[in-house]
C-alpha cells in the first residue's frame, strides 16, 4: 500500500502595514492568521498564539517596521521583534520579513 501524500498547506501571509498602535498589530495578525478567539491581546498571549496555536506555514511581513518604532514606543516595538524572531527561530514553518 502506497502512502498518500498530502499537498503542502498554503502559505498564509500577514502583511503588517500602517502600524500606529499595538492594537493595529493585533488586529492585522488576528485577521490574517486567524488567531484564536481567546487571544488575550498582550505580548505574552501573542507569543503563545504564534508559537503554538497558529497552524503553519505562515509568514509575517512588516512593512515600514522602523517607522512603526516611533508610533509603538520601544517596549512594544522591541517586544514584537523579539516575539517574531523567536517564533521564526523555533518553527520551521514560520518566516519573518522586515521591510
Amino acid at each position: 500500500m502506497k502512502a498518500v501524500r498530502r499537498p503542502p498547506a498554503p502559505l498564509k501571509t500577514c502583511e503588517l502595514t500602517h502600524i500606529h498602535s499595538i492594537d493595529d498589530v493585533y488586529d492585522q495578525l488576528q485577521i490574517a492568521l486567524h488567531l484564536p478567539q481567546y487571544f488575550g491581546r498582550n505580548l505574552d498571549a501573542l507569543y503563545d498564539s504564534l508559537s503554538a496555536d497558529v497552524k503553519g506555514p505562515y509568514r509575517i511581513v512588516w512593512h515600514g517596521h522602523a517607522r512603526s518604532a516611533i508610533e509603538l514606543g520601544e517596549l512594544y516595538y522591541e517586544g514584537l521583534l523579539d516575539i517574531f524572531r523567536a517564533v521564526a527561530g523555533e518553527r520551521d514553518d514560520v518566516q519573518l520579513e522586515l521591510d
